[in-house]
């Protein structure tokens, strides 16, 4: 087995962090749909298509909490579950991979929607940057030998021969 990237264990520790949050608000936000446990008042949806907290919260928990634990598990373990596979569009790539650079886009584009329809806070910069880490360090170039990418030099077309 290839010995992991270090820029591979600082991409797992971001998607574990980001993980918890959305666990965390997720489970916080279905629990008071109100907002109320997060002192969060109803009036910030306002110019939103929610009414209250709780589509916004089953997103979080799953999208933004269940799916990056699922992905640290896999960028770890490197599981064969082919079926989970079926949204990637990198064939040859392990899916945790491509699903990484998914969570990265995802999040980034959760957070300027929030910018968008509800206040501004000091956290969506905060897990914007997370969003934008999770992206950068999805693409350095030696997580993305790990998972099975060619690099230009290494078959002199860029073409990935795993495909």
């Amino acid at each position: 087995m290839k010995h992991k990237p270090l820029g591979l264990y600082l991409l797992i520790l971001l998607l574990a962090v980001q993980s918890l949050g959305g666990l965390f608000g997720g489970i916080s936000l279905i629990a008071s749909p109100s907002g109320a446990v997060m002192q969060m008042p109803l009036s910030m949806l306002t110019g939103s298509p929610f009414s209250d907290f709780l589509i916004p919260g089953l997103i979080l928990l799953l999208i933004l909490g269940v799916f990056p634990g699922i992905l640290v598990y896999a960028l770890i373990r490197r599981p064969g579950w082919r079926w989970f596979g079926i949204f990637n569009i990198y064939r040859g790539i392990h899916w945790s991979w491509t699903y990484s650079l998914y969570l990265g886009i995802m999040l980034v584009i959760w957070i300027l929607v929030e910018i968008v329809w509800i206040e501004y806070d000091l956290l969506q910069t905060i897990y914007g940057l997370i969003g934008v880490a999770i992206i950068i360090f999805t693409l350095l170039p030696a997580n993305m030998r790990y998972f099975g990418w060619i690099a230009w030099s290494d078959n002199g077309s860029g073409n990935n021969s795993n495909t």
